[in-house]
């Protein structure tokens, strides 16, 4: 294909992704969308939907929902901020921890909101610099994806590796200890960024105006049903890592396998449903309420952006992947850290863990690109902080009062940056020595 035309529908999916964030929240979605028409009024045959990714989202989603209205949300918050409060002195190092465990148990970053005004407050109360805990727990609580159990990007990457002889279980053997490990050793690095709370001349600034407000310990009641709906919703992620492991090819029973009733995606979707079932019937719940839920809403924005998205990201990647297998085939194999950086790129575009993965895994699988690599790089897909306009970000910046986090001028000097990209790299590193060990 001529030069020119690529390079233009590469302009085209550009201008279709900056304009969704221009438009912002599921705005990146309608954008993905109108991108995928433009390429198919001009020959290009669209891409598959990732509908794979989408199913495990909504699924995934019904079951906090419900969990969100009994009050499940609310009773982690509680236990949260105490655990905090009684560590306060290490908030930074905890904060990334809470961020990280809720992500990985309920496979979406979003749940990072309802934890942010606690780390703030903590933060101040402890003269400790907000930017600090903020920026890397909203890190940690996107990177954690990546190690999530039921997070539609595993499931995806999990099912794409399967051929390759990477299992489920395997993936997270090496996600989980990595990028822990990497959001642990971040933290230690960003204590030192930026400078003491007492010596910054905003913050010094905003106090003496009286625009910093101390609220002390939040005011929120947990029930019994709040509580009762977290055990089933972790019984859930019990029997989904269960059921995969029964059926795996290493750990699981040929008489299963033979005998597979639901594939492992299917199994996701049905103990899901059940689960916001079982959580609607026992904790006696609307489940109308569900629809109005903020997670459940966030939920389903992410679907709508990882529809637009996705979608534009395959068709234009399908339609060169000819191209890309000459250009890119022969540099894998001798640098592979570079599918890290691509990963890394497209996902700062994307906005999604599960898009990018969606996008460009399947290809770097026919590029040749062998399973460590694969695996390894996995990580890098989470580079949603580059650009500050990702909402737990901006809700990040929004909850602090000191005005320690804060958005630059230059827009990429944000204090979100660095831990980000030192996060990434060591989990990027790490993954490369735990898979070299594991695969």
């Amino acid at each position: 294909m001529d030069t020119m035309m690529v390079i233009f529908q590469l302009a085209i999916v550009l201008a279709a992704i900056f304009l969704g964030a221009r438009l912002g929240s599921i705005g990146i979605g309608y954008a993905g969308g109108l991108g995928v028409l433009v390429l198919a009024l001009i020959g290009v045959k669209p891409g598959s939907i990732p509908i794979d990714v989408i199913l495990v989202i909504m699924s995934v989603i019904a079951a906090i929902g419900a969990m969100q209205v009994a009050g499940g949300i609310d009773f982690l918050v509680v236990v949260t901020e105490k655990f905090l409060r009684k560590h306060p002195k290490y908030i930074t190092y905890l904060a990334p921890i809470v961020t990280y465990l809720m992500t990985v148990m309920a496979g979406t970053g979003h749940t990072a909101f309802s934890t942010l005004p606690v780390i703030a407050e903590v933060a101040k109360e402890q003269g400790v610099r907000p930017s600090r805990p903020l920026s890397i727990a909203v890190v940690s609580s996107q990177i954690a994806i990546t190690a999530s159990p039921i997070s539609a990007a595993v499931v995806f990457f999990s099912g794409a590796l399967e051929p390759l002889g990477v299992g489920y279980l395997d993936i997270l053997m090496i996600c989980i200890p990595t990028t822990l490990l990497a959001v642990i050793l971040t933290s230690f690095l960003t204590n030192f960024l930026g400078k003491e709370l007492k010596d910054d001349p905003v913050y010094l600034d905003r106090l003496a105006k009286g625009l910093v407000v101390m609220r002390g310990v939040s005011n929120i009641k947990v029930t019994p049903m709040g509580k009762r709906s977290v055990w089933i919703f972790l019984f859930a992620i019990f029997m989904v890592m269960l059921y995969a492991t029964l059926i795996s090819d290493k750990v699981g029973f040929d008489f299963l396998r033979e005998n597979i009733p639901l594939s492992r995606d299917h199994a996701i979707y049905v103990i899901m449903l059940t689960t916001a079932t079982a959580i609607t019937f026992f904790c006696r719940i609307d489940a109308a309420n569900v629809l109005s839920a903020s997670t459940f809403k966030s939920g389903m924005s992410a679907c709508v952006c990882i529809l637009g998205v996705a979608w534009l990201g395959t068709t234009f990647v399908n339609a060169h992947e000819a191209g890309i297998k000459e250009l890119a085939g022969g540099l894998l194999q001798t640098k592979p850290w570079l599918l890290a950086v691509a990963l890394f790129f497209a996902s700062m575009l994307l906005y999604s863990q599960a898009a990018t993965a969606r996008a460009l895994m399947p290809l770097a699988i026919t590029l040749g690109a062998a399973p460590v690599t694969l695996v390894a790089s996995f990580a890098a897909v989470s580079a949603l902080f580059v650009l500050p306009t990702y909402p737990t970000l901006l809700a990040a910046v929004e909850m602090d009062d000191t005005g320690s986090t804060k958005i630059g001028k230059y827009v990429f000097n944000h204090p979100f940056f660095i831990p980000g990209v030192v996060a990434i790299a060591l989990s990027v590193f790490f993954g490369f020595i735990f898979a070299g060990i594991v695969l």
